[in-house]
């Protein structure tokens, strides 16, 4: 099964080059670049649909994920056990290294599904989208990122953080957001409290950490981390987990998959397929070891060691980070609405019924 290329290591690369980018530009909040992304989407709107058949009899889909990551482990357990060719599914799947490119993908049509944070949606859509993205399954219900030190702390508390310097992530991203709404819990002001670094790179931080030195205009006390490089980093003695952003933000709806609106009524028997995979993949995650379900993906993250890969695995699974269903509830898209007033990115809030279809996941629900 085709897929591109892996978010492993330190750094993001290139899609097309394979080249590693390490540092960018002060980075523009999210909001902004997806309204770049809708000015995209209204010039190509009329390039005509794709070919959607196959040799095979399966029917094409290009998914677009937001970054290659275990922490979407029941994903990869559909692709790598075969469940989106038991649907009829050919998947091609392609990561956008950030919700901005991952959104605009969907909005032009290069990709027929998009997996990344919801909030992205709720930005197109107040933006004025008229073809806008439906998120149709919620895949994960916590943060995946963890809080790593420069040093070890036994028995971290949030007050610590308190005059530090951290790297973060975007502004207007899920995970900064997660990240300031936690500070927020704990009585901790992000603006004066601490320094946030937002300027580098998605998946580049891990690297900017490990490098820099101390003195360095650069160097951090803290930074925010998915896998593997929150224990890429444990491994390598570059820094130390002391915090989990999943467990002390509580349940939160950070990735669903999403795709047009126009799509989403032209193709429902291609989505409800799409949704029973993931299912499939959910159900397994749900019955069997982390031991097992690291042996399944393995081939996804090739250049990670499979204890590695279990490691992760149990870590989330510890968690409760994967639902047990698909199903987009009010409660968790309202949730998310007020993260996104409290960091300011938000004035009105969107209806539920207006950005949220639950028709597939309830079908494809494990009776």
């Amino acid at each position: 099964m085709p897929f591109s290329n892996h978010l492993i290591g330190f750094g993001a690369y290139d899609n097309q080059n394979n080249i590693r980018r390490i540092r960018m530009k002060q980075r523009k909040p999210l909001s902004i670049l997806l309204a770049a992304a809708l000015l995209v989407s209204a010039l190509v709107g009329g390039c005509g649909s794709k070919d959607t058949s196959d040799v095979s009899g399966l029917t094409k889909v290009t998914l677009n994920e937001v970054a290659h990551s275990i922490f979407y482990a029941p994903m990869y357990v559909a692709i790598e056990e075969g469940y989106f060719a038991e649907e009829g599914i050919d998947l091609e799947l392609v990561t956008g290294y950030g919700a901005d490119k991952t959104m605009t993908a969907l909005l032009t049509g290069e990709a027929d599904i998009g997996f990344m944070g919801s909030e992205a949606s709720v930005y197109t859509y107040l933006q004025g989208a008229g073809d806008y993205a439906v998120n149709f399954a919620q895949l994960t219900q916590r943060a995946g990122n963890f809080l790593v030190s420069r040093t070890p702390i036994d028995d971290f508390n949030w007050d610590m953080i308190k005059g530090t310097y951290v790297l973060g992530g975007r502004k207007g991203g899920m995970p900064q957001m997660v990240f300031e709404y936690i500070l927020k819990m704990n009585q901790i002001d992000p603006d004066s409290d601490l320094t946030i670094d937002t300027s580098i790179d998605f998946g580049s931080t891990a690297a900017a950490f490990a490098g820099a030195k101390e003195g360095d205009a650069g160097y951090a006390d803290f930074t925010v981390e998915f896998e593997p490089h929150a224990t890429s980093l444990e491994t390598q003695g570059k820094g130390y987990i002391v915090a989990s952003l999943g467990v002390d933000s509580g349940y939160v709806p950070y990735t669903a998959f999403s795709a047009k609106k126009s799509y989403l009524e032209k193709n429902p028997e291609i989505l409800l397929s799409f949704t029973k995979a993931l299912q499939k993949g959910m159900d397994y995650v749900a019955s069997h070891s982390a031991d097992e379900i690291a042996s399944v993906i393995q081939p996804q993250f090739p250049e990670t060691e499979l204890s590695t890969i279990t490691t992760i695995v149990e870590r989330y699974r510890s968690q409760d980070t994967w639902k047990n269903d698909l199903v987009y509830s009010e409660d968790s898209f309202m949730l998310l609405q007020n993260i996104l007033m409290e960091a300011g990115e938000l004035e009105n809030y969107v209806p539920y019924e207006t950005l949220v279809n639950n028709t597939f996941a309830e079908q494809a629900k494990s009776k």
